[in-house]
């Protein structure tokens, strides 16, 4: 359960088209992660797929079915928004409840799911309210007040853009581990690329609209299409190079990751300068100014590694780790 295929799904609002069409195919099961600039159409294809906006042309299925018609609660999905949407007058479990009263289940069974809701660490908070809980406990409200719904399919909108660093890394492993854990469908929106990377079984990279590229978080690392996901994915940001450094290269633009580039004092294939450094315990990112190049290069080194400001060195990159692009920003070869 949880197959969801969307067919020439376009959204128009007025006479802009946000959503140019486009195809996809969720496998049941399948952590999905829509990612990509602000603005670029990710939350409104989820809100297309959830019901909560209305296609302009195209069909979405949801396991076989066409779906395109239906109402939100009759299309067995269930949404994690932004905002925890908590009532605060309710107890925990009183929250999660919620849907299933609404939708009158036994008593028994609303209790066997809040209890299985209750395992995402909030057993021991389930008499209290909202305005007594943190963050990240009120996010596992919201999330356990849609698993209570058994849907087919788990819907996150940015879910943890509220939460700080901390809070951020922990929520994205209990998310994780629901999900190996329920065996369920997730369609995961976010604009932080590190979470894509960390949580998905398949990214896809949308710009304006438009999908860029589909595939596993190392296909896009290793092998992004064009210049638009080279630099989306990866963190730090893959290093672009153009110039005469890289049509020595056979190509209009090099794209070379940062651990993918050697430092050295003495010699190598381009000289330049060292500006600021991250110290970050088991690595060093260090910034150079490569003559000649108009960005500023950056380089993964052992964390041990200490260069002075301004001192020159030499950067090389790996041969077979090089990205080539042409002029159109496409990936040659």
């Amino acid at each position: 359960m949880g197959h969801i295929q969307l067919k020439g799904v376009r959204k128009d609002f007025g006479e802009v088209t946000v959503i140019p069409p486009l195809d996809l195919e969720i496998e049941s099961g399948e952590f999905v992660v829509f990612v990509g600039p602000s603005g670029c159409g990710k939350s409104t294809l989820l809100r297309l797929i959830a019901g909560l906006e209305n296609i302009t042309h195209g069909t979405i299925e949801i396991d076989g079915k066409d779906a395109t018609d239906q109402p939100p609660g009759k299309r067995g999905l269930a949404m994690v928004f932004q905002s925890y949407a908590l009532y605060p007058h309710l107890t925990v479990a009183q929250n999660i409840a919620f849907p299933m009263r609404m939708a009158g289940l036994p008593r028994a069974e609303q209790e066997r799911r809040i209890d299985n809701a209750a395992a995402l660490n909030l057993t021991d908070y389930l008499d209290r309210r909202p305005g007594q809980l943190s963050g990240g406990q009120r996010q596992r409200v919201a999330i356990g007040r849609a698993i209570v719904r058994e849907p087919a399919a788990f819907l996150f909108d940015e879910p943890l853009s509220n939460l700080d660093a901390a809070l951020r890394v922990g929520m994205r492993l209990e998310i994780s581990e629901l999900h190996k854990r329920l065996e369920t469908t997730m369609i995961y929106v976010t604009h932080d690329q590190v979470e894509a990377m960390t949580m998905a079984d398949k990214i896809v990279v949308l710009n304006k609209g438009v999908i860029e590229q589909v595939g596993s978080p190392l296909e896009l690392y290793d092998n992004p299409r064009n210049l638009f996901v080279a630099r989306f994915i990866g963190s730090p940001m893959m290093n672009i190079i153009d110039g005469e450094a890289a049509t020595a290269q056979g190509a209009q633009t090099l794209g070379i990751r940062p651990e993918h580039l050697a430092l050295s004092p003495d010699s190598g294939l381009w000289a330049g300068t060292v500006g600021v450094s991250e110290h970050l315990g088991s690595d060093t990112f260090i910034r150079v100014d490569v003559d000649g190049v108009s960005e500023t290069m950056t380089v993964r080194a052992p964390g041990k590694m200490r260069l002075d400001y301004h001192d020159r060195v030499f950067v090389t990159p790996q041969e077979a780790n090089m990205h080539r692009f042409d002029a159109k920003g496409l990936r040659l070869g």
